[in-house]
């Protein structure tokens, strides 16, 4: 049990790092003018082609139980409408506050477990608050900007959305023998479907903007690091230490952003992003030292 704790906890920081390289790999893309969609599309799409070559080398099987799809693929809408629920936010609220508001998922992953009747250590709860006090710290929003309803219901929606998916892959029994590679390649699968079939709903070219070397070597770094790795990671934590602490190691997330817009675009680093930073690595280091114990616990 203290190996699988160890192996657990790297892999959530190594999910939270992955996932927060997002900006050096985006913002390129954006700035050659290749819409959110087909980024996400191709996204999803590379990286389920390498996953899959992998698992073929590697003579893994890819076959699932018939009840197993369904489930499987509801993973992938979760995993991919995130995504799609935090892009769409951009549009009517800042990003600093969509930040901050998707980082509920911690207390959303939390609340769903209570009613699940497995019950946080007051140690979990304590790192949930510091950690989402951290996050308002590093993304607060500028004064006077606009902030409209949809964006703050769409933001929500893309926790939601992560914090089910979390949960889903911890305690349902229906995938619990299926391999950590197969699970996220189903969801991968799903959720290029997804983004192809609302590109082609939405019209225009599915390779839109995608006009360099430089693009594509971009979309494969998009594709592995903060979408299969992060993905992989994301489930071996999930299943070695629960949700719940997961959850709160992805508050590296951010963090990695923050500090890549700092040093690799010359984004300003504030007197309060410090302190933010401080606050956040300082909770996910108390609950890791001080990991409580319960009767019920995740």
């Amino acid at each position: 049990m203290g190996d699988r704790r160890v192996i657990g906890l790297v892999c959530g920081v190594v999910a939270g790092i992955s996932y927060g390289t997002n900006p050096l790999f985006a913002k390129p893309l954006l700035l050659s003018g290749v819409p959110v969609l087909v980024m996400l599309l191709f996204r999803y799409g590379i990286s389920a082609a390498l996953l899959g070559l992998w698992m073929a080398l590697s003579k893994e099987k890819f076959s699932v139980r018939k009840r197993e799809i369904g489930l499987l693929m509801l993973l992938g809408v979760l995993f991919g409408g995130s995504s799609l629920f935090l892009f769409a936010s951009y549009a009517f609220i800042p990003s600093g506050l969509a930040t901050t508001l998707v980082y509920l998922y911690p207390v959303f992953v939390a609340l769903i477990m209570v009613l699940l009747r497995f019950y946080p250590s007051w140690q979990t709860w304590l790192s949930i608050v510091a950690t989402f006090g951290g996050i308002i710290l590093l993304s607060s929003p500028s004064q006077g900007a606009e902030i409209r309803p949809a964006g703050i219901i769409l933001a929500v929606m893309s926790a939601l959305s992560y914090a089910f998916y979390l949960v889903i892959v911890n305690r349902s029994k229906r995938i619990k023998h299926v391999s950590e590679h197969t699970l996220t390649l189903y969801a991968l699968v799903t959720g290029a479907i997804l983004f192809a079939v609302i590109r082609c709903f939405q019209g225009g070219s599915l390779t839109e903007g995608i006009d360099s070397a430089a693009d594509w070597g971009n979309l494969l770094g998009l594709a592995v690091v903060p979408t299969m790795i992060s993905m992989l990671t994301l489930a071996v934590s999930s299943r070695f230490i629960g949700p719940t602490k997961t959850s709160v190691l992805g508050v590296f997330e951010p963090l990695t952003a923050i500090l890549i817009g700092t040093f690799m675009f010359g984004e300003p680093m504030t007197w309060k992003m410090g302190v933010g930073i401080a606050v956040c690595v300082g909770a996910v280091i108390f609950m890791i030292v001080k990991p409580g114990t319960s009767a019920q616990s995740d």
